[in-house]
């Protein structure tokens, strides 16, 4: 009888949840993540789901956890039916921020939903798109041109983007301190075999050195830079030593081109660098011709050995 007497009854409760105003929902739905809200309150009712719309809700968009938080790479992933899921999920979050998306990481989209982000998303800061097969030069070069706030870019595992773009990106986010130009494993591309498709791994980009021109020229502003398994040499790390003198962080992990040496010379320059990742790789007889570098001994000062082996 006690509990009938303000109306708070379980059914009352449920009315209650049903006529929350849309901005005690709107900060409700806040504390959610991502996912959490996709697969629940927008399956709720329609009030819920415009809601869930609101561009303060959509700001940031990170699938990169969700990715990562995955046992293993799947091959569905690289499918178009994922592809197209992908964008369509991209294609709405950029809708429904009205303009303020600030954050964008996640993977296996194309230039379908990266070019409508660069033409609404100006206030873009951060953009994260790795292992995205239909990424191209003609979206970066949207990207560069309509976001210019953009201070962090990964295109990591993205073959058919180039230099060309990456020259753009710096030309015009003169704000930009962090760049991500990650690539797969071409030593031992076995790891990848039965998920990554064969043709992708067969476009492995091969100017290393121009793309490290164009990072050293056009980008003197680089805090962090990672370009594990490039094929830049010696010439391309000194031109990225030349030009970006800010660099606190390199990764050339697996950048089997460039020698101890070449790392020493480069890195003198560098006064504020604070920590350097070197290939530490050992390259077997079969990758290399010997003659190309003279005796086998030379790889003790050429390689880091004391990582794995190949």
């Amino acid at each position: 009888m006690d509990e009938n007497r303000g109306g708070g009854t379980e059914s009352g409760l449920g009315s209650d949840w049903a006529e929350l105003t849309r901005e005690c929902l709107t900060n409700i739905l806040s504390r959610l993540s991502l996912e959490d809200r996709w697969t629940g309150p927008m399956l709720v009712c329609r009030s819920w789901l415009q809601t869930s719309k609101d561009p303060s809700l959509n700001s940031v968009f990170d699938l990169e956890t969700r990715f990562d938080s995955a046992p293993a790479e799947s091959n569905r992933w690289w499918t178009p039916e994922f592809e197209r899921r992908i964008d369509a999920m991209l294609r709405s979050v950029v809708d429904w921020s009205d303009g303020s998306l600030t954050e964008i990481r996640v993977r296996h989209c194309s230039d379908v939903s990266l070019s409508f982000a660069a033409e609404r998303c100006p206030n873009l800061q951060v953009l994260s798109i790795k292992s995205c097969p239909n990424v191209t030069d003609e979206s970066i070069a949207k990207i560069a041109s309509g976001c210019p706030k953009l201070r962090e870019l990964d295109v990591s595992y993205c073959y058919e983007v180039s230099h060309e773009s990456l020259a753009l990106v710096g030309k015009n986010c003169l704000d930009l301190k962090i760049l991500k130009r990650n690539l797969m494993n071409w030593l031992d591309p076995s790891q990848h075999t039965g998920i990554v498709p064969q043709e992708f791994l067969n476009a492995y980009p091969q100017d290393g050195d121009s793309e490290a021109a164009a990072i050293g020229k056009l980008m003197p502003h680089l805090l962090h830079l990672e370009l594990r398994f490039s094929k830049l040499s010696a010439k391309g790390l000194a031109l990225i030593s030349e030009g970006c003198l800010n660099l606190e962080y390199l990764d050339l992990f697996g950048c089997v081109n460039v020698t101890s040496r070449d790392i020493a010379n480069a890195s003198s320059s560098l006064k504020n660098l604070k920590d350097i990742k070197k290939p530490n790789f050992y390259i077997p007889r079969s990758v290399f011709h010997t003659e190309r570098y003279g005796h086998w001994r030379l790889y003790d000062e050429r390689f880091q050995t004391d990582v794995f082996r190949i």
